[in-house]
C-alpha cells in the first residue's frame, strides 16, 4: 500500500465558501492497483445542502459531492467519479478533454459516509479494475451546494480562469504504478 500524506483542498478564488473551514482527503494505492480515498469536509454543515438520495445519477455533480478525475499518465482519456452523500455515485469516461464515450460495467466502489457534528466524511474503496493500469494522475475536487443554491468548487488546484475540474491542469496528483 502506497499512502500519500493528507492533502487539502482549496476552494476556487471566484466563490469563496463563507460554511466550509476545509476539505482534507487521503489517498492510497493498493499493490494491486486500488485506490483508496477518505475525504473529510469541516465546516457548518447546517449551511449546506446535503443530498440524502434520490437524486438523477447523471446530475450528482450539480450538488453537494466529492469527485475523483483519473487519467493513465502521459494519457488523453479519462474517467470522473461522482460520490454523494445520499450514497449515489456515478462515473463518467472521457476520450479526450470533456469527450463522453461509453462506459463499460464496472464494480460498485465501497463507500462509507458519516456525518457526525461539524465534520462529513468519506472512505472509499476503488478496485483496481476500475482504473487506468500503470502510473496514474489524479484531479481530487468537490462541489459543495449552499442552502441558498450557490456553489463552490474545491480541488487540490485550479486553472486559470472558471472552475473547470475536467482541464488537465486540475489532474495535479500524480501516482506511481504499483509495485507488488
Amino acid at each position: 500500500m502506497t499512502p500519500v500524506s493528507p492533502l487539502e483542498l482549496v476552494c476556487h478564488p471566484a466563490a469563496p465558501d463563507a460554511c466550509v473551514r476545509r476539505i482534507g482527503v487521503a489517498v492510497t494505492r493498493d499493490a494491486d492497483g486500488g485506490l483508496g480515498l477518505c475525504y473529510r469536509l469541516e465546516g457548518a454543515l447546517d449551511g449546506l445542502r446535503i443530498p440524502v438520495g434520490g437524486l438523477p445519477p447523471e446530475r450528482l455533480w450539480a450538488h453537494t459531492c466529492f469527485e475523483l478525475f483519473v487519467m493513465a499518465e502521459g494519457g488523453e482519456a479519462y474517467r470522473e467519479f461522482n460520490f454523494s452523500p445520499g450514497g449515489q455515485w456515478m462515473r463518467f469516461d472521457f476520450s479526450a478533454y470533456r469527450v463522453r464515450t461509453d462506459s463499460p460495467a464496472m464494480p460498485a466502489p465501497q463507500l462509507d459516509w458519516r456525518r457526525s457534528g461539524d465534520a462529513l466524511t468519506l472512505a472509499l474503496t476503488l478496485p483496481a479494475s476500475a482504473l487506468p493500469a500503470g502510473a496514474l494522475r489524479l484531479g481530487i475536487t468537490a462541489v459543495v451546494e449552499h442552502v441558498d443554491g450557490s456553489h463552490h468548487y474545491w480541488a487540490l488546484g485550479h486553472p486559470p480562469g472558471k472552475p473547470d475540474f475536467h482541464h488537465r491542469e486540475g489532474f495535479i496528483l500524480a501516482l506511481p504504478a504499483p509495485t507488488p
